[in-house]
């Protein structure tokens, strides 16, 4: 395992250099300047000029792009432009809850596509196989703005049994924080709970019609045995590697869904960063969501070799 994993490292630095690269030359692409931004609409060429040399922004752009990889690599992320304090207190204050949402999402993601696979594979009901069919579909069809608001407006405005949106610290109160979190987890997670569950069923069914389960089968073992034993461990090694792919989409969706429901996390500082065109903010964010995303490939190739008896590490 130690050499599979020193021989994964150089291309996973190698991402992240092309990421940071990528993530630099398409930020000074957008329209717009911070200096503009920072000065005002009334602002004098000379004051824009003073602060754009005060921001380093007049330096070529391999210096700039040096000077952030430097900082990187020391651990100073040096001061936002213009939301204002340091981008890692910034990223600090909100990487928590961000990723309270993130694995909140990814349990309803598990618990959820299980249930959808192993019931639409196994169920002899056709009106639960046809139920879960139509949600699968549901889920993946409506986008999560348009279920996000469905989510709200029949939990917190018809029924009045979850708040709309906000967040509460689980140390402050856990029964509280667990309500607030209900609604933003449950909307990121049906769309990967769909396609996980779908995998899951196609998969289950394959197990199920190859010849030695159904030689076990007609021997009399119980259908249950034979799930739980041999067809779901079948199932499992593509399904984590396409877990792993999900929990890359979850990150990505925490963006949209912390602003529907004002969850104070690292989209909503995104958020914020764009629109002020704040690049140290911006560009950090996304190398840590590259970042992110290239650890968890890495840690779901493990668990997949793991799983699967037939993978070798040489």
């Amino acid at each position: 395992m130690r050499s599979y994993l020193l021989r994964r490292l150089p291309s996973a630095l190698l991402v992240l250099f092309a990421a940071s690269f990528l993530i630099f030359a398409i930020l000074r692409l957008v329209p717009g300047d911070p200096a503009t931004s920072l000065a005002g609409p009334d602002a004098s060429p000379a004051t824009v000029a003073a602060i754009r040399d005060r921001l380093g922004l007049d330096a070529p752009l391999l210096s700039q792009y040096a000077h952030w990889i430097g900082s990187l690599l020391t651990g100073d992320l040096g001061p936002s432009y213009a939301i204002g304090g340091d981008v890692s207190d910034l990223i600090g204050d909100g990487l928590g809850a961000t990723t309270e949402l993130t694995l909140a999402a990814l349990l309803f993601v598990i618990l959820l596509g299980t249930a959808f696979g192993i019931l639409g594979a196994t169920s002899r009901s056709r009106w639960i196989r046809s139920a879960i069919r139509v949600t699968t579909t549901a889920a993946l069809a409506v986008p999560p703005f348009v279920s996000g608001v469905l989510l709200v407006v029949l939990f917190a405005v018809v029924l009045g049994v979850l708040p709309p949106g906000g967040r509460v610290a689980f140390s402050d109160a856990p029964d509280l924080a667990a309500q607030y979190l209900l609604l933003p987890a449950l909307c990121l997670a049906l769309p990967s709970a769909a396609v996980l569950g779908r995998y899951l069923k196609d998969g289950i069914e394959r197990a199920l019609a190859e010849d030695c389960i159904r030689t076990a089968a007609a021997a009399g073992i119980a259908p249950r045995r034979l799930l739980w034993r041999h067809a779901l461990p079948g199932a499992l090694p593509p399904v984590v590697t396409l877990l792993g792919m999900q929990t890359g989409h979850l990150l990505g969706g925490a963006v949209l869904v912390e602003a529907i429901f004002a969850w104070p996390g690292l989209g909503q500082l995104a958020e914020q960063g764009l629109q002020r065109r704040d690049y140290p903010v911006v560009q950090d964010l996304l190398l840590l969501l590259v970042a992110v995303f290239v650890v968890v490939q890495l840690l779901t190739d493990l668990v997949y070799a793991w799983l699967d008896p037939r993978i070798r590490w040489e």
